[in-house]
């Protein structure tokens, strides 16, 4: 059941792009209500130059406040997830808000982490971002208690690699988040640097290019502001200068390419939470090896040659829709603008024989 009483029954026969959810007759999910965003020319120029795009308030209130009720149920042990221990019964309320930092992918478990995956405006910046179709990979709950640390300088695509390369991660912010409590550092301009890869381990890079550098000591959840082993420390010093701490309020969210540095420090704060709820998303024609390749992620919007996931719960997206309907799929140019003898440039069969280059 939904915050506001909807009920939505659905049945899936599969796992793929072949397979269609049955469901049930329903009511109208929230979704379908939501107040679309437009991004604007100077949004799109902001987010290509910086490597980063903030939207103010993209997340209405009352939706940000369902994420904090779900957080609370999560600190104080109200609901359970799979592979997460619940609190001892003599848990102090510090230790409560202190014993989870970051829960990984439970879109494919609890019905509310799919919905906000799935939520339409952040879509609708994804969609402008890096669309027009766009595939719903991860999700991630912050939920960074007083005292606790950061995480050091990474590259989300070191992580995920698509191919093209079109990842997007879109940064909910469940509270205020600012220098205090260990908020997002951008390291701005730092979107033009390639994928540095592993010394050893996991990790992608972009092996093809001369003399690049691998490195050590990238990644974890928990680093110390020093970060002294993240050997991606010398190559994000030269965009020191132009680091931006990314201060949010709640509702608003960041949005970042896979290339752009990023970090942030502990939480210095005796008693405020940075709570943030955080997904991936690339385009839906990129092809992807990670977590099991396309066929696991959701198709949230347009179409795709490559197959797909269904959402579990039946959110409203492109993949359980019948009339998927894609820009990709239908170019507004001809197939082919060609010379013709007088000179003009007009639509035309391609055909063989010789050519003047």
């Amino acid at each position: 059941m939904f915050s506001n009483g909807t009920i939505l029954f659905g049945f899936l026969r599969g796992h793929d792009s072949r397979q269609e959810v049955m469901s049930a007759p329903e009511t109208t999910h929230p979704w379908l209500t939501v107040e679309p965003y437009k991004v604007s020319v100077e949004q799109y120029r902001s987010f290509k130059k910086d490597g980063f795009l903030i939207v103010r308030g993209l997340v209405l209130a009352d939706h940000v406040d369902e994420l904090l009720r779900h957080t609370e149920d999560l600190m104080y042990g109200r609901v359970e997830l799979p592979g997460v221990e619940p609190p001892a019964p003599d848990t102090t309320m510090l230790e409560m808000e202190k014993r989870l930092l970051r829960i990984h992918m439970m879109h494919r478990e609890v019905e509310i982490w799919e919905r906000y995956l799935l939520y339409p405006r952040v879509l609708d910046v994804v969609q402008a971002l890096t669309g027009p179709d766009v595939l719903a990979m991860q999700t991630m709950m912050f939920i960074k208690g007083p005292g606790q640390d950061g995480q050091g300088f990474h590259q989300d695509t070191y992580y995920i690699p698509t191919f093209p390369d079109s990842l997007l991660g879109a940064w909910i912010a469940l509270d205020r988040a600012d220098t205090e409590n260990g908020c997002l550092r951008m390291s701005t301009g730092s979107q033009v640097e390639p994928i540095y890869p592993p010394t050893t381990g996991y990790g992608y890079g972009d092996w093809g290019l001369l003399d690049l550098p691998t490195v050590a000591g990238v990644g974890g959840h928990s680093n110390s502001d020093e970060d002294p082993s993240n050997e991606l420390r010398p190559i994000a010093k030269k965009y020191l200068e132009q680091e931006v701490p990314a201060i949010m309020e709640p509702g608003d969210v960041a949005f970042f390419g896979g290339h752009i540095l990023h970090r942030s420090f502990g939480n210095k704060t005796p008693d405020r939470t940075r709570r943030s709820f955080v997904n991936h998303y690339c385009n839906a024609r990129s092809f992807t090896t990670w977590d099991g390749g396309n066929q696991n992620h959701i198709l949230a919007r347009g179409n795709s040659h490559l197959p797909f996931a269904l959402p579990k719960f039946g959110t409203p997206c492109a993949a359980n829709s019948p009339s998927r309907v894609s820009i990709s799929d239908n170019p507004l140019s001809p197939p082919m603008m060609m010379a013709t003898p007088e000179g003009v440039m007009e639509p035309q069969i391609p055909e063989g024989g010789d050519h003047d280059d």
